[in-house]
């Protein structure tokens, strides 16, 4: 039991780390590909003094994001006067939470044999014995619902951050996200339910384990090969989740000021700015267990390398740990930078044309998908 603990709780610390680290990335990724789209240098100023030295880490303006953090803090807390302060006060906390949440159920590793990892210290890997762990924080034989579940409580705090701010914009905008919201996970439940008609679980971990082999000899076995149309309508339509461009009706700065969070300041502000750009890395994480085979590469097992024709490259268990952490890390990485991109590439919708696009464009081709993809498991070929 202590032994579990201990494993979770290094599991926990690990996946905090890991998205608050992705959140400031993303930030500092989004300002210099902003920068390099419209001609200009970007973020390079600010940088940290080494004490008693004039020696400066700048690190290509890594540290604005940093510099951002500190302002937002530091800023003065205004409120409206009409606001209702129970629903003004958690709204920022039912925004950000349920983002973090979500990762709990995301397996980010392959599989953890502790006592092989501390054979430098025999008291320890005695204390673990042979115990394995799936590098995941929750594991639940619901997981996929659960993400659903943790991502529907995202729209409360949007509507509820609106409707107390007591601001006729705030609760447009509030109206726009709880439309936008609703609209779209309908898009992401159906595209989805295909992966599970294939895989038959909503386990996430079987979901991974059963994208480790591979496809006609030399295709990875992953979800996007298997359900290339679902995986473009899952991150079109949890892209639009996030609210972002072209999807940003919700904040449309032009029409709405800051839409529903127009009458936040300081750090609740940023708690709803921060889970967007943690939400990008949630989003990505999601796209990379469900679509790309997870922390999987291609020819990678337990015990190294198996080529084709029988090469093998023996790996003592903490590199293939290491590899795998790292494979999981970098596919959710370029996914994310893949959103930015996107971000920065499109024009915004009209509302009227954002939700038409989903209901009578996104929601058939759903449809469609799962109707093909039911038939085809049918008849048994695949």
């Amino acid at each position: 039991m202590m032994r579990d603990l201990v494993v979770v709780l290094v599991f926990i610390s690990y996946a905090i780390l890991v998205l608050l680290l992705f959140g400031v990335l993303l930030t500092w990724v989004e300002r210099k590909l902003a920068a390099v789209m419209s001609d200009r240098i970007g973020a390079n100023r600010c940088y940290l003094r080494l004490p008693f030295t004039r020696f400066r880490i700048i690190w290509l303006g890594l540290f604005q994001a940093v510099a951002d953090g500190l302002k937002m803090l530091l800023k003065e807390d205004f409120r409206a006067d009409a606001h209702d302060r129970f629903g003004y006060a958690i709204a920022p906390w039912l925004v950000f939470t349920p983002v973090l949440l979500v990762f709990a159920v995301v397996p980010f590793g392959g599989e953890i044999v502790p006592s092989e990892l501390l054979d430098f210290s025999p008291g320890a890997a005695a204390w673990f014995g042979g115990e394995r762990y799936e590098m995941q924080i929750a594991r639940l034989d619901a997981g996929l619902l659960v993400v659903f579940a943790f991502g529907g409580l995202t729209v409360i705090g949007s509507l509820l951050a609106g409707w107390s701010s007591g601001n006729k914009f705030s609760l447009l905008g509030a109206v726009r996200a709880g439309a936008q919201m609703i609209s779209y996970e309908v898009v992401m439940g159906l595209s989805v339910l295909g992966l599970v008609l294939l895989y038959g679980t909503v386990d996430l971990i079987d979901i991974v384990h059963q994208q480790s082999g591979s496809l006609l000899g030399f295709l990875p076995a992953w979800g996007i090969f298997l359900q290339p149309f679902a995986a473009i309508l899952f991150l079109t339509a949890a892209m639009a989740e996030n609210k972002r461009v072209p999807f940003d009706l919700p904040e449309a700065e032009s029409e709405l000021i800051a839409g529903y969070f127009t009458e936040y300041s300081a750090m609740k502000m940023g708690l709803f700015m921060f889970a967007e750009f943690i939400e990008v890395a949630v989003i990505a994480a999601l796209f990379t267990t469900l679509f790309l085979g997870g922390c999987n590469l291609p020819f990678l097992g337990d015990a190294g390398f198996a080529f084709p024709g029988g090469g093998t490259v023996a790996l003592p268990h903490g590199a293939v740990v290491a590899i795998q952490l790292a494979v999981f890390l970098a596919k959710v990485f370029l996914v994310s930078a893949f959103q930015i991109q996107v971000r920065w590439s499109l024009p915004r919708f009209r509302y009227d044309q954002l939700l038409r696009f989903g209901w009578t464009f996104l929601l058939p081709l759903g449809i469609v998908n799962l109707t093909a993809t039911a038939v085809i498991s049918w008849a048994g070929w695949v």
